[in-house]
């Protein structure tokens, strides 16, 4: 985000200043690491010792151990020790903690002195080398002497060395180093240069570790040694020192368990000091000191709740010692300290895993750090008021010979006394007033800032919105008064925007009242009109006298005055800003700003709302501008313009009244655009839409009300839309949910929260004044030509002209049925695929006034269903609006749903001579095809004729004729047809034989001679055929009589490709008796017969 970035980029500067008394030592605040020193290698021009150290110290990982090492000289001097006191028993400590111990023990003494010696097992000058060696080590202990600092030797050799116990003569001159040396064996150590110089330095370091362990662990032996001989009457401070020490030599052990336990000892030491005045600030300085070894250790330990349970316990303990009360600036400076520190500890943690919620996030303790540095600065302001004449004493209270105190948390003019009676109160009184007059330089603003811009960071990574704006308007004032106004502006402009969509006025009123000051110290001419404008409005909390003030201002601005001072700014700011404003009187530029008002609220309210959602465009457009003043006094608006997406019609809706810039708060109930505070104004508007408009939108898109004129300085409101502000919605959702009866108001007003903003309209063509019928038999049926009869008549009292006709299927229906739907006005043809579903602009001429004409549509269906029809007509007609001509487009649509039905049910069978019904027939043996013609028409149909269209495997018996000609069908009444056919024989078909096609023709009876005869292709089934090998027929007589022959003949015949054998018998039957052959054996050849 933008204005994060400027924060943190704007202060780089102050996130690196110089360390303050305040501040934490380095030493206390990194990680205590063993610190071993190592000896005898030239890095500089010794390319091996050179890769040694690069292996000791470059690129360590993680999993190394923690060891701090320092390559110096080996007759470097240490520290001396000092001699090793034998009692305690008249010694008074003058402090707890001397300045420089930490510090000592982390860089300057060391656990470890390593001495490297470049020297191999074989080497022939091994005397001389090993006299040398031996040497170098005693040179060290000098340096050492009183220290009980561990001494170890690593030889530097060029050969891999043996295992173990297989090189004799290694083992035999090592044991003699070390007795030259005075070393244990285990202080001795080989580094061979080989390719694995890594991992042997690793394990050296495993080693050298071990070593420092015990150092410290003895350290820590020594100083619990101590505590026997310390009383609680005089040692008090000792208790707490040599608690103190013991939890650092752990924490330098690694032993962060035992020294977190004497950290917390030391805790409660610290706080069962006396406390007094001159003491006061050494106990909250230790105090703070230990406070922050056991919180980064309880982060550590990953127990972030104990870490916060001691801060909490630390502030509750501390916070009530103040110590002296000219001093108290002091307090809140190491207050802010204690939270800023805290909050640094849990950052770090965070970013090393720790998981932090919205409710407690390090961002609620940078926010404490600053309110304790704003405490701070205001106590500073009322301790440090000094005069000009008041010099800063000389010589310097503040200055030690050293440059550094003893101990931490004394004052410099009174080291190591420890009495709580001031022995020199003139001395007090004048290191007093050096701190104070320090305390006066001191950037407050900068370290307010730095903390609010922490606090901030934290806020917007938690998901704090509102913490985050709340801190960010402090920074804002912070910057206000470090006189940084460019910065203090970009930040409370970025937060106005929260408070003003959350409606939190008051303290949106707060920060524009800062903002406007900025605006009037930097002389910015459009921010200082926008913060007045505002100020101004209903918004703005400010008393009535205040708003006055401030809209006096405004209008010395407009007519290119200066405006007078801001109350409560700086004397100095207040006298540059004057020339500023001079300035930009002087300098000609432009003089017309306008403000967009849709991110803000200004003291004036606009809402456009048309008379109606639609417009003919033969009646007028109207719609009203509503103007409201929320000001102390009435006030002159210049000019109000209203654009619109069409810029031809922003030439209607402009009203303009000249005046002159001093008449802007004279006059006030004279002219349209004098608004009266609290009053509504309201302004008509109309024009005449165009007719190329028609069935589009009309939309205001913005309103522009002029405040003052040219000559002086002109402010243009713009209002984006039909109006409304920042804050109109929240207004509108209110008064919405409000049950609050309003007052009554006279006829001419309105309620400003009953008006509601339309901003665009609909401009449609003027109503027609024609009727349109249309006459037709539904339903329609398939693939007839139906004939839908529309009617048009002029009710118009002109003549309407350039009447067009649209006819058919209407469109945004189902794509199967635009293929299967065409129209035409033509019916004496048949409609086919090229024929459209929709014929569009069919002239039909002029019609007079009563005039009216008549037009046939045919429509061909193919499939059944419903379909909806449209019948459009449009025409041009001359007619005037507000004294203007204007030719009117007109139109008039009529829509009807027919259905679509068969006009008759077809049903096929066939049937053998006997009438008696086929699964199947047989070939060569004729059979009846009968057809069954079912009508389903509401309407009479005439069967014009009849066509049987049969398949090529299909032969006739009889002529085929057609039996239904010119016969009507009512509604369920039929027709049927008898054919006679015969299939040859086609062998095995698969699926049957196909018949044929049944052709019916017909038309409606009621359809004129003209309208074409429809054609109705029926597919006749398939029929299966199977093949008979042997064929009889029997002819008998027609009747007999009794005891009178009866000849019967019977004609076999065979139907193979092969001769047959056949065996004929005929059975006896008691009704008749029997003459010729009953029985017979014959052979048939193919297609013979007996």
């Amino acid at each position: 985000m933008y204005i994060l970035t400027f924060v943190f980029q704007g202060f780089c500067d102050i996130v690196n200043m110089s360390p303050t008394q305040w501040d934490l030592p380095v030493e206390l605040c990194c990680r205590p690491m063993a610190f071993v020193t190592l000896t005898g290698l030239d890095v500089v021009y010794n390319a091996v010792h050179r890769a040694v150290w690069d292996a000791f110290c470059a690129n360590r990982r993680a999993d190394r151990v923690p060891i701090s090492f320092k390559v110096l000289p080996g007759d470097h001097e240490y520290p001396k020790c000092r001699p090793k006191r034998t009692s305690y028993e008249w010694y008074i400590p003058k402090g707890i903690l001397k300045t420089g111990w930490m510090n000592k023990h982390l860089n300057l003494v060391p656990a470890l002195v390593v001495v490297f010696y470049e020297l191999d097992w074989d080497e022939p000058q091994w005397k001389e080398k090993q006299s040398e060696c031996a040497t170098r080590v005693e040179i060290v202990r000098q340096s050492l002497q009183g220290r009980n600092t561990k001494v170890a030797v690593v030889l530097i050799q060029k050969k891999t060395p043996l295992p173990p116990g297989e090189d004799v003569i290694a083992s035999e001159r090592a044991a003699a180093l070390c007795n030259a040396c005075e070393l244990s064996g285990k202080s001795l150590f080989v580094l061979p240069h080989t390719d694995h110089l890594v991992g042997y330095i690793i394990r050296l370091e495993n080693a050298f570790y071990e070593h420092a362990q015990t150092y410290y662990y003895t350290e820590i032996r020594r100083v619990k040694s101590h505590k026997e001989f310390l009383n609680k009457t005089t040692h008090q401070l000792l208790f707490v020192r040599h608690q103190f020490k013991i939890a650092f030599f752990s924490e330098l052990k690694q032993d962060t368990q035992n020294a977190l336990k004497n950290y917390r000892t030391a805790y409660n030491l610290v706080h069962e000091l006396r406390a007094h005045e001159t003491n006061i600030l050494e106990i909250k300085t230790m105090a703070g000191f230990i406070n922050y070894k056991i919180c980064r250790l309880c982060f550590q330990h990953n127990t972030p709740l104990d870490a916060i349970a001691q801060f909490r316990k630390h502030i509750d303990l501390c916070k009530k010692k103040i110590g002296s009360a000219e001093l108290s600036f002091e307090h809140a400076a190491w207050m802010s300290k204690q939270f800023q520190a805290f909050g640094d500890l849990f950052d770090e943690a965070i970013k090393l895993g720790l998981t932090a919620i919205q409710t407690q996030n390090p961002g609620f303790y940078y926010q404490q750090a600053a309110y304790y540095a704003q405490e701070r600065k205001q106590l500073a302001k009322s301790l440090c008021n000094h005069e000009a004449s008041v010099m800063y004493p000389n010589p310097d209270p503040l200055e030690t010979q050293t440059g550094v105190l003893d101990f931490y948390g004394q004052r410099s003019w009174r080291q190591g006394i420890l009495s709580f009676d001031l022995s020199d109160p003139e001395k007090e009184k004048v290191g007093v007033l050096a701190i104070q007059l320090k305390e006066r330089n001191v950037a407050h603003s900068e370290i307010i800032i730095t903390l609010l811009s922490n606090a901030v960071a934290q806020f917007k990574k938690y998901k704090c919105p509102r913490m985050k704006s709340h801190l960010m308007v402090q920074m804002g004032e912070e910057y206000y008064y470090a006189k940084d106004y460019t910065k203090a502006l970009k930040l409370l402009d970025y937060v106005m925007c929260d408070y003003r969509s959350e409606g939190w006025w008051t303290l949106l009123t707060s920060i524009l009242t800062t903002a406007l000051k900025c605006s009037y110290l930097m002389a910015q001419l459009k921010d200082y009109i926008t913060y007045s404008l505002e100020l101004l409005g209903r918004a703005s909390t400010l008393k009535d006298d205040q708003k006055s003030r401030i809209e006096k201002n405004l209008i010395n601005v407009l007519m290119n005055e200066s405006p007078d001072p801001e109350p409560d700014c700086d004397t100095f700011a207040g006298k540059t800003a004057q020339k500023l404003w001079a300035d930009r009187i002087s300098l000609a530029g432009s003089n017309v700003f306008t403000i967009g008002v849709q991110d803000f609220v200004p003291f004036v309210q606009c809402k456009a709302k048309f008379h109606a959602p639609s417009f003919h465009v033969d009646v007028p457009v109207e719609f009203d501008i509503y103007l409201k003043a929320d000001c102390p006094h009435p006030i002159r608006f210049s000019k109000l313009c209203v654009s619109f997406n069409n810029q031809e019609y922003n030439q209607f809706c402009v009203i303009e009244e000249a005046s002159k810039a001093n008449e802007v708060l004279e006059n006030p109930t004279q002219g349209k655009m004098c608004l009266v505070p609290g009053k509504t104004r309201k302004l008509l508007f109309k024009f005449v839409a165009k007719t190329e408009d028609v069935g589009k939108k009309i939309e205001i898109t913005s309103v522009d009300l002029a405040l003052g004129n040219e000559t002086g300085r002109c402010v243009v409101l713009n209002w984006q839309g039909g109006g409304g502000d920042a804050a109109s919605s929240q207004e509108a959702l209110q008064a919405a949910r409000s049950f609050k009866r309003r007052p009554k108001l006279p006829d001419n007003e309105v309620h400003w929260d009953s008006i509601i903003i339309q901003a665009s309209t609909m401009i449609i063509s003027r109503v027609p004044n024609i009727s349109v019928h249309l006459q037709h038999e539904p339903p329609a049926l398939t693939n007839e030509m139906y004939c839908l009869v529309v009617t048009v008549q002029s009710h118009e009292k002109t003549q309407i002209r350039d009447v067009k006709l649209t006819a058919g299927l209407k469109p945004g229906q189902d794509a199967n049925l635009t293929q299967k739907t065409h129209v035409t006005l033509h019916g004496t043809e048949l409609c086919d695929e090229s024929y459209p579903a929709l014929l569009t602009d069919i002239p039909v001429g002029d019609l007079h006034p009563g005039e009216q004409l008549e037009k046939m549509l045919y429509v061909r269906c193919g499939t059944v269903g419903s379909r909806m029809f449209l019948v459009y007509v449009s025409y041009l007609i001359n007619t005037t609006a507000e004294e203007k001509e204007i030719v009117c487009k007109c139109h008039k649509d009529e829509t009807v749903t027919i259905e679509t039905v068969f006009p008759f049910d077809v049903a096929v069978k066939f049937v053998s001579a006997k009438f008696e019904h086929l699964e199947r027939v047989y070939a060569d043996i004729p059979f009846l095809l009968m057809t069954d013609l079912l009508s389903a028409s509401p309407w009479a149909l005439t069967v014009v004729s009849s066509e049987l269209q049969l398949a090529p495997s299909m032969t006739t018996v009889d002529q085929l004729e057609s039996q239904v000609d010119n016969v009507v069908l009512q509604t369920g009444e039929s027709a049927s047809e008898c054919f006679c056919l015969r299939c040859p024989s086609l062998g095995n078909v698969e699926g049957g034989v196909a018949t044929g096609h049944y052709i019916i023709s017909w038309k409606r009876t009621s359809a004129m001679e003209n309208i074409p005869v429809i054609r109705t292709v029926i597919t006749l089934p398939h029929v299966i055929v199977e093949n008979i090998p042997l064929h009889v027929n029997a002819d008998l007589p027609s009747f007999g009589r009794v005891r009178e022959s009866l000849p019967v003949k019977y004609h076999l015949q065979n139907k193979t490709d092969f001769v047959q054998d056949v065996e004929i018998s005929v059975e006896p039957s008691d009704a008749f008796m029997f003459s010729g052959l009953k029985q017979s054996n014959q052979s048939w050849k193919s297609s013979s017969g007996f």
